[in-house]
């Protein structure tokens, strides 16, 4: 059984891992994906469409959804993925960085959510699935923008969740622990190790592990699921 036969879904930062593997497990469940990404050198098979935008943009987001609505002339399912990290301690954050941060982490969903949900509104449809973090729930050391971002990003979707609860639209967030991305490859190998030795699984996750907690989530099998937070991460914050 497709879980999203003939579903229209915008996956934002779609170019590689995690975002990458949501547009497959959702291809592969049946939905016509428009993967929207700042690069645009990914090999996307059949039933994918890019669209090169930069998510802290305004006139990005217009200009997908319109695309999106004038191809297929609905929206059914939002993953709002993209993001980036930042290491840097408070007492060292220069503003630049920090309004970067905040503009692709947080804002970004924002306006993901804002042009998104007008179409919703109208089909009296709509999933909704925002990817945080772990540390959108718990804090680390020195993350500061990034902890501030992913956690606006889980209160902002319960905020969604009960404001469009009657209107049919689910929106939930996504919290992954440590999972092994082009993202995370780049990153100080101690640092990682670091993490993966404080998660009981003692290993890091994997793309598809969190594409099919998207999955659930996106389809109608999770119909009475709004305003939750799906951890996906080797037991990390059950500690």
């Amino acid at each position: 059984m497709e879980l999203l036969k003939n579903k229209i879904a915008i996956v934002t930062g779609a170019n590689q891992g995690i975002g990458l593997a949501i547009v497959n497990k959702f291809v592969e469940q049946g939905a016509f994906v428009y993967a929207l990404d700042i690069k645009d050198d990914a090999a996307y098979g059949q039933n994918v469409s890019f669209i090169k935008a930069d998510v802290s943009k305004e006139d990005d987001w217009k200009a997908a959804v319109k695309q999106v609505l004038e191809e297929k002339g609905r929206l059914d399912i939002l993953v709002n993925n993209a993001g980036v990290i930042d290491y840097t301690p408070i007492h060292e954050l220069e503003l630049e960085r920090w309004n970067r941060l905040i503009a692709i982490d947080q804002t970004g969903v924002f306006l993901g959510m804002k042009h998104s949900i007008p179409q919703m509104l109208n089909q009296a449809y709509g999933s909704i699935i925002n990817v945080s973090s772990i540390w959108g729930t718990v804090g680390a050391a020195d993350v500061a923008a990034y902890n501030a971002a992913k956690g606006a990003v889980a209160v902002l979707t319960k905020n969604a969740a009960l404001t469009y609860a009657t209107k049919g639209i689910r929106v939930n967030s996504v919290h992954p622990g440590f999972i092994t991305t082009p993202l995370t490859d780049s990153q100080d190998a101690q640092l990682n190790q670091w993490v993966i030795d404080s998660t009981p699984m003692k290993r890091a996750g994997k793309p598809e592990e969190i594409a099919n907690g998207v999955l659930f989530l996106a389809s109608d099998e999770a119909s009475y699921v709004t305003g939750s937070e799906l951890v996906i991460d080797g037991g990390y914050t059950a500690q």
